[in-house]
């Protein structure tokens, strides 16, 4: 209240000021009918003085009377009119400037009122920072959460699934650390949108595994979490993105809900940077891609970053030889095949040996070598991949569509 009562008493005092300057006499500028007057008033006065020393007699002491009077009166004529024109003028300068005033004066009450922050005091970046770290340390754990979700979206049914998961449950009542069933049973209820009874699965596998755990089982379990709080980064989340993140730093669906914490929780100064690196780091077809576009810009402006998504890193392109490059290859002499296909392959083999890489490019790879008819590899590089993404069936999948055209083949 005290800072509408000043700001109010602010601005009629400024209104107050500019008015009066305006309401104050002016100076105005003397009309030259005016100084014809005083003229003409004076030439009558000479004209008397004149006939008093005996200068001028009787009969041209009248003609000259009559002239200068003729003149007067003209004069004053134009004085009157002069007057009766510039009186409206000066009223409506008085109104305009009034009408303005009022107007600047309302349209700023109004513009504060949408953008401002009345009551609230300077806030020093530090002061903010501290503000946030509070709030962060004090925000609601993942049950709270989970109570105060107002509603639950759910999955299409899918009647076969809910008939395996509810078998499956029945038997983990009997072997409650069988790990195998412990991931087929997270994965299954996700698949339901049972997300609460995901993560409890989830969590009691990575109990069971201990130290054996991987950083996808914690990221999972971190996905599971903040999925079942409808999209909320909870302590128990944060603490599973941490875990994996240790142990697997490239991670991108874990460093994709980093960001998205920091973002929520008033810190979007490191959660631009944590996406704009993850942006340049994946490939086209990444899941985190489209709702790190949606929010990106806004979270960039937030963090004091003009910058478009056009201006941001680009998702590369995936590495090593395509669909396209195989079916091109098909069609070659067997010499310029093998001698196109041998480049691409060595630098896919070499990256994935050194740093790793999606599971795309490793299907790639075990096509390429089937292409090359060195099958012995394709299985060796199939085996090897089935033990990296172990515990990922969506990998498992396309490293296991990769090897069809193996089936049928002698070892």
């Amino acid at each position: 209240m005290g800072f509408w009562i000043a700001t109010a008493a602010f601005s009629v005092l400024v209104v107050v000021l500019l008015m009066l300057a305006l309401l104050r006499p002016r100076q105005l500028a003397t009309p030259a009918a005016a100084y014809d007057l005083q003229v003409y008033r004076d030439q009558l006065k000479e004209v008397e003085r004149d006939v008093a020393r005996g200068v001028l007699n009787d009969e041209e002491a009248g003609r000259a009377r009559a002239e200068v009077s003729r003149r007067l009166l003209e004069a004053d004529r134009a004085l009157q009119a002069t007057r009766v024109l510039a009186t409206p003028s000066r009223m409506l300068d008085r109104v305009l400037v009034g009408a303005a005033l009022a107007a600047t004066v309302a349209g700023a009450f109004g513009v504060y009122l949408q953008i401002g922050a009345p009551g609230y005091p300077d806030l020093p970046i530090a002061t903010r920072i501290a503000q946030v770290d509070e709030a962060r340390r004090t925000r609601p754990a993942q049950d709270a959460a989970e109570a105060q979700l107002p509603f639950r979206p759910g999955l299409p049914p899918d009647p076969r699934r809910e008939d395996l998961v509810a078998q499956l449950r029945m038997v983990m009542e009997q072997r409650p650390d069988d790990v195998q069933g412990l991931t087929l049973l997270a994965q299954n209820e996700a698949a339901l949108g049972n997300f609460r009874a995901a993560h409890v699965a989830q969590a009691r596998l990575v109990a069971v595994l201990g130290d054996s755990a991987t950083g996808f089982h914690h990221v999972d379990l971190a996905e599971m979490l903040i999925l079942a709080a409808g999209g909320y980064v909870s302590p128990e989340a944060e603490a599973a993105l941490q875990r994996g993140l240790q142990l697997e730093p490239r991670n991108g669906t874990g460093r994709y809900y980093v960001g998205l914490m920091y973002a929520q929780q008033g810190r979007p100064d490191l959660a631009f940077p944590i996406w704009r690196s993850l942006l340049a780091d994946s490939t086209a077809d990444a899941p985190w891609l489209e709702p790190i576009r949606l929010q990106i810009e806004e979270v960039a402006f937030l963090a004091g970053v003009n910058v478009t998504l056009a201006e941001l890193p680009q998702p590369a392109s995936p590495r090593g030889p395509t669909a396209a490059d195989m079916q091109a290859a098909q069609g070659m002499a067997p010499e310029d095949q093998a001698a196109m296909i041998e480049g691409m392959v060595a630098g896919l083999a070499a990256r994935l040996a050194s740093e790793g890489g999606p599971p795309e490019d490793w299907a790639r790879l075990i096509g390429a070598q089937i292409v090359l008819g060195r099958t012995d590899d394709a299985r060796a590089i199939a085996a090897e991949a089935r033990m990296v993404f172990a515990d990922l069936p969506d990998a498992l999948a396309l490293i296991d569509a990769a090897t069809a055209p193996l089936a049928g083949r002698l070892p």
